[in-house]
């Protein structure tokens, strides 16, 4: 059994350490062989320490033979290790240059991953760049896009008061049957229509009138309503003078066939002032008394108050705050 001392010694060293414990102390009485043998002697026959002697044949060696083969074993074993530590120190000088190359691959796979990190955050940030100059750009455009708009709106918002304005004195009559002017002309038509329904105002002379006549021009064939007669005076005092006692009478009648009279607007006016004509009927029909103001903004009274919106939009805000008003105008908004 090996003890803790040869623990870790070589086969060749754990040999010697042997060789030395077996080796006769001077105090031992010498053992009998029949012959000595030398080191010269084993050598004669081709035995030397590598050929690993018995006991028998060490035992028997004179002192300075032994010493000589203690000497000659203890270079071998030597040699051994040195060649050992040379093998170990080439086996870890050969691992130690293959984690260098594996570190130097790695250093180059890193550095790989870095330039291409860096490309990546190169390519978003110009990206990013891109998009807020495209950002920068749809705002520059909006901008103007919105600018152009409210121009547009604005001039358009001035051409239909410019010709409003011109048509400011004009009066539409609606519902004459065609062919009526024929015999006595549109004008004499509108003074009779004045003298059926306004007696009092026929008494009292009326401003010039500056043009009367149907519109438009031509007959529509696929039109079964007649056209529409528009007469033109001189001053707006008398057109509104006209149209006050039409909505006083409520009835406007020619020949006893009801009729309209109302102001003459631009087409876009018009069609503006159209989109209340359903919630006007519903709202008289409520005794709201509704009424359309230029251009287009409905007024009406309500809980005591005279309430004016511009579109529905508002309309639609303020009924849904009255529960009254909103079943009255709930089909309509």
């Amino acid at each position: 059994m090996r003890t803790s001392a040869t623990r870790g010694q070589t086969p060749e060293v754990r040999e010697a350490t042997t060789l030395l414990s077996v080796k006769r102390s001077p105090h031992q009485k010498p053992i009998k062989m029949k012959r000595q043998r030398t080191i010269t002697q084993m050598r004669e026959k081709g035995k030397t320490p590598e050929n690993q002697l018995s006991n028998e044949e060490i035992l028997s060696l004179q002192e300075k033979d032994f010493r000589l083969l203690m000497l000659k074993m203890m270079q071998d074993i030597g040699n051994k290790l040195e060649a050992k530590m040379d093998n170990l120190q080439e086996t870890l000088t050969k691992e130690i240059q293959d984690i260098k190359l594996k570190q130097e691959e790695m250093q180059n796979t890193i550095t790989e991953i870095k330039n291409s990190l860096e490309a990546a955050n190169s390519r978003i940030q110009e990206a990013e760049e891109r998009i807020s100059e495209v950002e920068d750009r749809l705002v520059e455009i909006t901008d103007a896009e919105q600018k152009r708009e409210k121009r547009l709106k604005t001039n358009e918002e001035s051409l239909r008061e410019l010709w409003d304005n011109v048509k400011r004195t004009n009066i539409r009559i609606i519902g004459v049957p065609e062919g009526e002017e024929r015999e006595k002309g549109t004008e004499k038509i509108f003074q009779e229509i004045i003298a059926e329904n306004f007696p009092n105002m026929g008494k009292e002379p009326l401003t010039q009138i500056q043009e009367a006549q149907r519109v438009p021009y031509k007959i529509n064939p696929r039109r079964n309503t007649p056209r529409h007669i528009l007469i033109k005076l001189t001053k707006i005092k008398d057109k509104e003078k006209i149209l006050k006692a039409a909505r006083e009478k409520k009835q406007v009648t020619y020949k006893g066939t009801p009729i309209r009279l109302s102001a003459d607007f631009s087409a876009e006016t018009l069609q503006a002032r159209r989109e209340w004509h359903d919630i006007l009927n519903v709202m008289k029909g409520k005794n709201l008394q509704p009424r359309l103001l230029y251009p287009a903004r409905l007024s009406f009274r309500f809980e005591g108050e005279i309430k004016t919106f511009t579109d529905k939009q508002k309309l639609r805000e303020f009924s849904n705050t009255k529960p009254a008003l909103q079943q009255i105008l709930k089909e309509l908004l």
